[in-house]
């Protein structure tokens, strides 16, 4: 039995706030509805990605797939192995080997602009506005959600799609006592070229995390003879601050190589290697888990890093906002663009993996905090291999070989068995 019956499509008008690969993909996938006009709204006068690299797996591949995008992506450097190191004294501490999956594409890093691009390539003309900054929204109930700009327009949407980062305006427009923290991590991220650093040490061609106790430098080649450096240094929060709007500011190539002088010397020149003024530097928030991700009567929604504000974790973040983009789509298209029957079927779908992702991250800090308990007054050495989780000690299948496209059909299989 079908639930959706034969009840008309209404016509939906969808305002989507950013326009990173949550907003675009979210985009690709709504303009593929019958009735649904889509403008997606960018605060950037150039719409360029912030960071360096971004990883692409199995997940992610079969996200793209389902939306025509996976054969536009064609640069990136093959993780087919992974490493973690002692970054100082060299010492091997884990070596993934993955294995091929079911895709049948290679997992890849990449430079974030490559996916924008094959992203924005499937994004009809005319969709997305530039120089929009979201200032404020007004529930006008059944008329749809008010959208005040910063340049003095208005726009009027039936539905608003919060793609708009862990900052997210959106979210903290209609979760009003939503608040992220800084989380005392400040990552330093930048490209260079790969022939400027080979020579160093064979081992830098292999994606690989390179740790101290409280810090870590992630060497990756990302195609197209580019090389990533992402390093990451943690202070503690309650004693050092961070400015909530330091997202990819220029910072002074004296300052993040003082945060790891304890490296191996071959560590220490890449990091002096890098020419003045390509150091880019993220301050990371993170905030609590959400109840729901919706609101306002099913007026909202937030996809990607606003709907669950882990910073970072799990390398996997744009494939998560995909994967939301997807299923915000399908759940439309099964109520026939009705949001009070399809926003809830999106919760439904989407809260609990989220719930999971936050579940997993406790119980993971919480081992560590007990094994270093218990170790007392552990070494240089022994702080490291605590901090390593490697796929966090189980099987994480159900993030890194998520299939998007199988979760939704068994999402309907349920729910429509529900009415049988």
């Amino acid at each position: 039995m079908t639930v959706n019956g034969n009840s008309s499509r209404r016509h939906l008008r969808v305002a989507i706030i950013g326009g990173g690969p949550g907003g675009l993909a979210t985009a690709i996938a709504l303009s593929k509805i019958p009735d649904v006009t889509v403008n997606i709204y960018e605060q950037a006068t150039v719409l360029r990605e912030a960071g360096a690299g971004i990883s692409i797996g199995s997940n992610t591949w079969n996200a793209l797939e389902l939306l025509g995008v996976a054969d536009t992506l064609t640069s990136g450097h093959p993780t087919w192995t992974v490493l973690n190191m002692n970054g100082r004294s060299g010492e091997e501490l884990t070596r993934r080997e993955k294995v091929r999956d079911e895709t049948g594409r290679p997992p890849i890093r990449t430079q974030r602009t490559k996916l924008q691009s094959a992203l924005l390539a499937h994004v009809k003309p005319g969709i997305l506005q530039l120089s929009k900054r979201l200032a404020r929204m007004v529930d006008k109930g059944h008329e749809g959600v008010e959208l005040y700009f910063e340049d003095g327009t208005i726009t009027t949407a039936d539905l608003v799609v919060g793609a708009d980062g862990i900052r997210s305006v959106v979210r903290d427009t209609a979760w009003t006592d939503y608040e992220i923290k800084f989380t005392g991590t400040t990552i330093w991220r930048t490209l260079l070229p790969w022939d400027d650093v080979k020579d160093l040490d064979p081992r830098f061609e292999i994606t690989g995390w390179w740790h101290t106790p409280t810090t870590h430098v992630y060497f990756s080649p990302v195609g197209e003879g580019l090389w990533e450096i992402a390093s990451r240094a943690w202070q503690d929060p309650k004693i050092h601050s961070a400015n909530k709007k330091s997202w990819g500011v220029p910072v002074e190539n004296s300052h993040v190589e003082s945060h790891f002088t304890e490296y191996l010397p071959q560590i220490r020149e890449a990091l002096a290697r890098v020419p003045p003024g390509g150091w880019r530097e993220f301050a990371a928030f993170a905030g609590p888990e959400l109840a729901k991700l919706t609101a306002w009567d099913n007026k909202i929604v937030l996809v990607g890093d606003s709907s669950h504000a882990l910073s970072g974790a799990f390398g996997s973040g744009a494939g998560f906002a995909i994967e939301d983009g997807y299923i915000l789509a399908r759940a439309l298209e099964y109520w026939k663009n009705d949001t009070s029957k399809a926003l809830p079927l999106f919760d439904a779908i989407r809260l609990p993996y989220y719930s999971r992702m936050y579940a997993h991250l406790a119980s993971e800090a919480d081992k560590r905090a007990a094994k270093l308990k218990a170790l007392g007054n552990p070494t240089f050495d022994e702080q490291v291999k605590n901090k390593i989780i490697t796929d966090g000690g189980k099987d994480m299948s159900w993030i890194y070989q998520n299939d998007i496209g199988a979760v939704w059909k068994e999402s309907v299989q349920q729910l429509e068995g529900t009415y049988t």
